[in-house]
């Protein structure tokens, strides 16, 4: 059975929302574990200013009723933001369901809080019956303390139930993702070996692991490259002709969109079909040296073909248009450097004449080859072996 490379990346995609889900499970974990900690901080906090209440003295009775006044109200801001707190407790509220009773605890450690500053108030501002009024208060001072101690245990339950929740939670997240990694990571490296196998022309007895490599390998099969169609090829030079320049292009023009592209035309100078200096076999020896040195220069998103008796069209991508005109001209300067001879007529000098253009993307192909000839004319006019471009056109026409 052959597996879709489409439903792989489908399933992949989906395994890493499961991922992304699991990681946002975990920071609302970590988020309640700090709530925990301040909860409890909290507890703690109020235990120790009730503990520095009862021990006020009223030796120094101002100074007394000022500490009272400060600590009774942060007592009364440390209960009221327990509830805040459980606001942020996720978990507890949701999964552990204990909304009902840790809010009943806090009605109730309100009301202590409550009776609690009120003994101490009524306490240290009275002068009368204070052993009555001080036993009263450390009544209430332990009713308040023990309540919070209850809360506090309470709170180590709920943290023990959500550790084993979260611990049976990444367990079973930790298998799943093993499992999706091993399983994700073999099925990437078959893709892979298909790939890899599809640029090797020696895939015929390879099984394929994925549909659309199958199907690419079958295309392959049945379509000669263009390389070795002997309709796409020169007879002479072996490069393309026209019909396979046509066809490479197509094939390659989306491998680098960022990059321009510019048609050149050369046309071998003093050397035409009404015009033949050199025997048949000397003339196709030249055309294949031409070719030959033209083809050093190209690169892989490159196009360079035989259109013509004594013209080369070469189409080339490059990240600039200055790069693009400097290799055409060397690409033409590298003829020149060509030693041909022959008995007859001795050393032989070559030159190319060209034009030049920079093609838009929404100008055809074959356009752009008409404007490249009607500049390689005025080229070979104003003394060959060079190229022109359009503004070059323009100078030579004024």
């Amino acid at each position: 059975m052959k597996h879709s490379i489409k439903s792989i990346f489908k399933n992949l995609s989906l395994f890493f929302i499961f991922a992304a889900v699991f990681a946002a499970l975990g920071v609302i974990v970590a988020l309640d574990h700090t709530t925990s900690y301040k909860k409890v901080d909290n507890l703690a906090n109020q235990k120790s200013m009730a503990t520095d209440i009862l021990n006020l003295s009223k030796e120094n009775l101002e100074l007394s009723l000022i500490q009272l006044q400060g600590k009774t109200t942060q007592l009364r801001y440390d209960t009221q933001k327990l509830h805040t707190l459980y606001e942020y407790s996720f978990i507890e509220r949701v999964l552990l369901s204990t909304s009902q009773e840790y809010l009943a605890d806090l009605e109730t450690l309100e009301a202590h809080r409550a009776d609690f500053t009120k003994k101490a108030d009524a306490y240290f501002n009275s002068t009368t019956d204070e052993e009555t009024k001080a036993a009263e208060l450390a009544v209430s001072f332990d009713t308040f303390k023990s309540h919070i101690n209850a809360i506090m245990i309470k709170s180590i339950s709920y943290d023990q139930a959500k550790f084993n929740l979260h611990k049976q939670v990444t367990f079973i997240a930790f298998i799943i993702v093993l499992f999706a990694a091993l399983w994700f990571r073999k099925q990437l490296a078959l893709i892979y070996k298909d790939l890899e196998l599809l640029s090797n022309p020696n895939f015929a007895n390879y099984t394929f692991f994925s549909q659309e490599a199958e199907a690419i390998s079958l295309k392959i099969k049945r379509k000669p490259p263009a390389t070795e169609n002997p309709a796409m090829l020169d007879a002479v030079t072996g490069i393309n002709n026209l019909k396979g320049m046509m066809n490479s292009y197509s094939e390659k023009k989306g491998m680098k969109e960022s990059n321009y592209t510019s048609v050149t035309v050369f046309e071998v100078d003093n050397f035409s079909k009404t015009n033949k200096p050199y025997s048949q076999e000397l003339t196709q020896s030249i055309l294949k040296k031409i070719a030959f040195s033209l083809s050093l220069h190209q690169q892989a998103t490159d196009v360079i073909a035989r259109t013509e008796y004594n013209q080369f069209t070469l189409i080339l991508s490059r990240p600039s248009k200055e790069q693009l005109f400097k290799d055409a001209d060397s690409m033409r300067q590298g003829i020149t450097e060509l030693q041909v001879s022959s008995p007859e007529l001795g050393e032989i000098e070559l030159t190319l004449s060209g034009g030049h253009v920079i093609k838009p993307k929404n100008l055809s192909l074959e356009e752009a080859i008409r404007q490249a000839k009607k500049i390689l004319l005025h080229a070979q006019k104003d003394g060959k072996n060079r190229i022109f471009q359009v503004k070059d056109v323009a100078k030579s026409e004024l």
